[in-house]
């Protein structure tokens, strides 16, 4: 009976410990998940070392309802009365705030060594500060470049029209109109972004140019970084201020937290129901992806702990119990009896006092 209570006893602890070594496996690659997508730490690299603390936020525009261009500066200038209102000394330079924007669109892209219909990305804003994807060669296009004609290539849109990657300043025509590239990128390599993009050769140009290619676009996508003096600061102005329409806001700010992944355990079977009339760009259903990961990792590692701690509950109660039973059983009798018999020991100390006195 011992020796099967021993076994017992065993196999518990082995069970235990291979729950615990598979809990903190979970917790560990989920943890390694969070920090997977840099587009979604926007606010953390604008800060730095600083002190202000910056909140990031992300408006998808319901594909009938894009923004356009004038919106945007009055949303800008919004932004900036708001600053303002909050103390902040902020002015069109300021670095209180970056935001960016983005339509999308197939054109037909030539050079002297080929064709390809590539998607298209016309981008606004700081975009590459949200993304930075990384160069192969050249450099990123920006707002405050004078000219809008360089645009950016992928790799594979780069091998498909030239045969490389080193293409700095080569001509190119985009649905008949002369472009300069401005350099290469590389796609994010990790496996959400992967699995995300299924839109095949891509290509990044200006918002500006790409609005006199094609005049009825309109910005389908705002990200902002912006100050955030006390929480929810940002995300109840934009709310205010914004105009999203039958959009949907996003907060990014700390959208991998234990408690907005627990939450998406809670929400699991509702959460691929979209009553929005949006189309997510590939880095937002990649970090969909992620949050689906770190959801059923974070319900698997607590899952595997729960059996470990509900038996180390159960004996550190049966240990209590023990140590109370021992407590009334054997040390408090002893304890009582020595108490009594000091007690006796004083009283007759006493009393041979008293009678000694009285002789």
């Amino acid at each position: 009976m011992k020796k099967a209570t021993k076994i017992k006893r065993i196999v518990l602890l082995i069970l235990c410990g291979c729950l615990l070594l598979a809990s903190a496996a979970c917790f560990l690659i989920e943890g390694k998940l969070t920090r997977l997508l840099p587009s979604q730490f926007a606010a953390e690299r604008w800060q730095g070392e600083g002190e202000t603390d910056f909140a990031q936020l992300t408006c998808f525009l319901a594909v009938d309802e894009p923004l356009s261009l004038n919106e945007i500066y009055t949303f800008r200038y919004a932004i900036l009365d708001k600053l303002h209102e909050a103390g902040y000394e902020a002015d069109t330079d300021t670095r209180l705030f970056r935001d960016a924007w983005y339509a999308a669109g197939k054109l037909s892209v030539t050079s002297e060594l080929g064709r390809a219909e590539a998607y298209t990305m016309a981008v606004g804003g700081n975009f590459f500060e949200f993304h930075p994807l990384r160069l192969l060669g050249g450099s990123y296009i920006a707002e405050s470049d004078l000219m809008k004609d360089r645009v950016l290539l992928d790799e594979d849109l780069a091998w498909q029209l030239f045969g490389g990657t080193d293409l700095q300043g080569m001509p190119i025509k985009i649905n008949g109109v002369p472009f300069v590239v401005a350099g290469v990128v590389q796609r994010e390599q990790d496996f959400a972004s992967r699995r995300a993009y299924t839109s095949g050769m891509q290509m990044f140009m200006s918002y500006e140019a790409y609005t006199r290619l094609k005049e009825d676009a309109g910005a389908v996508c705002y990200e902002l970084v912006m100050a955030e003096p006390v929480e929810g600061f940002v995300s109840g102005f934009v709310e205010e201020k914004f105009p999203i329409g039958q959009g949907e806001i996003l907060v990014n700010s700390g959208r991998f937290s234990f408690g907005r992944v627990l939450s998406l355990v809670g929400d699991f079977g509702s959460r691929s129901m979209q009553t929005h009339g949006v189309i997510y760009p590939y880095w937002e259903n990649a970090a969909r992806c992620v949050e689906d990961w770190c959801a059923l990792l974070l319900f698997l590692g607590l899952l595997f702990l729960a059996f470990p701690a509900i038996l180390g509950a159960v004996l550190l109660f049966r240990l209590l119990k023990r140590g109370k039973k021992k407590l009334t059983e054997d040390l408090l009798p002893g304890v009582k009896e020595k108490a009594e018999e000091a007690v006796r020991k004083q009283q007759r100390k006493h009393w041979e006092k008293k009678h000694k006195d009285e002789k």
